[in-house]
């Protein structure tokens, strides 16, 4: 375990890391739409505290649809039938969700559910094997044997540890990851919360994913940002695992919270889940 010194050191390197590039131009552009979103979201923010959003049951028939929802049923009614699960990050809620819900719905996924914790959640792994007593629920209230994961931030490594630590893969057909701390954080040295202590890059919980997950049946499709604030390095939320069947995908001048929000993030997921058969290459 390293001494306080240690981890003074560590959040002053994080603090100089930000400060490095805080003025340039990526960074004042990113910023300038992380406002406009943040702002957005603000406003949408206490919808989520009333009960998370309400699950969009299968619909397999093609009375009133829109062309896009009856192409992604007619050409695979397989794929807009699994259903997805939404995770959020660590002090947010499913409205973070909102407009990929709706762009979902809008391209025929016709299964769609949220994963909710509290802020004062203590452990990355107990909220993991929670999430997997309700994924088992959805699939079998849905009657599918697989499901969809995205998460955003911490959302996706309580997902991530799930699948990977706990035999997740048999239920999870792809993870997809939106500014996750895969590979831990600097940023996380500035606060001792215990659950922001678990994505420090030297923590036991960031050991244990390095550990070897022979055969693991489940595609990762992992977004990260060049201007990200709170993954720091950025490239931190890239998965680097040799067992992982894994995409990961450079998005520019996006923020942090502007991950779910962002259209071509948005577009691009869509595509991704509307084929079930394609096998991402690690980047």
């Amino acid at each position: 375990m390293g001494s306080w010194q240690d981890e003074v050191r560590g959040a002053l390197d994080g603090l100089a890391y930000g400060a490095r590039s805080a003025l340039s131009p990526s960074v004042l552009h990113g910023a300038a739409v992380e406002l406009g979103w943040l702002t957005t979201h603000l406003a949408m923010y206490p919808l989520g505290l009333v009960g998370g959003a309400p699950a969009l049951p299968a619909r397999l028939n093609l009375t009133g649809l829109g062309p896009a929802q009856r192409g992604l049923l007619v050409s695979d009614i397989q794929a807009a039938g699994t259903p997805i699960l939404l995770a959020h990050g660590i002090i947010d809620n499913h409205t973070v969700f909102a407009m990929m819900r709706r762009h979902l719905v809008r391209r025929g996924f016709s299964s769609i559910h949220t994963f909710s914790y509290s802020p004062l959640t203590l452990d990355v792994r107990r909220t993991a094997e929670r999430m997997g007593r309700e994924i088992e629920a959805i699939c079998e209230a849905s009657g599918s044997d697989r499901i969809h994961v995205i998460g955003h931030s911490l959302g996706g490594l309580i997902a991530r540890y799930y699948i990977q630590r706990l035999g997740g893969d048999a239920r999870v057909h792809t993870c997809v990851t939106l500014g996750t701390p895969h590979q831990g954080t600097a940023a996380a040295k500035l606060l001792p919360w215990p659950l922001v202590k678990q994505v420090r890059p030297d923590s036991d919980l960031m050991a244990e994913l390095d550990e070897p997950a022979p055969d693991c049946r489940t595609r990762f499709v992992a977004f990260y940002s060049d201007v990200d604030q709170l993954i720091v390095p950025q490239r931190r939320a890239r998965i680097r695992h040799p067992d992982l069947v894994t995409s990961n995908v450079r998005v520019h001048g996006v923020g942090h919270l502007s991950l779910p929000f962002h259209g071509e993030v948005v577009h691009r997921i869509t595509g991704v889940l509307a084929h079930l058969d394609e096998e991402p290459r690690t980047a």
